[in-house]
């Protein structure tokens, strides 16, 4: 099994060279485009493949509530906010993204039409299916994500704080023992804990 964490030319390399050489996957690089995420299908084809944008635990189970969240309490306006260390390249964070691709998926939006990342000026008023993602950076921060569901008069923030990154490897160590006896195909974290029903 090989678990990989490298930049995305990396993992490109990777998918490619295991097309030929087919072994299990564990794959938790970022900032993957459509094509690459269409070589990441394409190489599930023959092997498999554990793709998560983040591998911690705790992570999964936040999807998994955000999501419920999002179909339970679809009068709420949702507000995501991330943090991370000063030397993070990509913003938002992948695990914010897959937050927002959660929420969304679960009101049956399109993350694409009401996805904001930034706000400054004469914005005008929220609108009402808008998803924001927002991103902070600084100090040490290993990761913080806050899953916010705002309305009159009461409002839930659900939270999960990475403290360590041996949180990331153990997420990845325990996903790669479950993915060994996994047949041809990609899979979640969420799958690997048997939370994707």
């Amino acid at each position: 099994i090989i678990i990989d964490f490298s930049q995305k030319e990396a993992t490109v390399a990777l998918l490619n060279y295991a097309r030929t050489n087919p072994k299990p996957l564990v794959i938790g690089t970022t900032g993957l485009n459509d094509d690459e995420k269409n070589l990441l299908h394409l190489a599930s084809g023959t092997m498999p493949i554990l793709y998560a944008t983040n591998m911690s635990l705790g992570v999964a189970v936040l999807n998994r509530i955000a999501r419920i969240a999002s179909k339970v309490l679809r009068e709420f306006d949702i507000e995501i906010v991330e943090q991370h260390h000063r030397h993070k390249k990509d913003a938002p964070s992948g695990t914010a993204m897959t937050l927002a691709g959660c929420v969304a998926e679960a009101r049956d939006l399109n993350l694409k039409d009401v996805l904001v990342t930034g706000r400054a000026g004469m914005v005008g008023a929220r609108s009402k299916d808008e998803i924001a993602v927002m991103a902070l950076r600084g100090g040490d921060v290993v990761g913080r994500h806050t899953v916010g569901f705002y309305n009159d008069g009461e409002f839930i923030e659900l939270n999960h704080t990475a403290t360590s990154r041996a949180t990331f490897s153990k997420g990845a160590i325990k996903a790669a023992i479950w993915l060994k006896d996994q047949s041809s195909g990609l899979y979640s974290i969420e799958d690997s804990l048997g939370l994707d029903d």
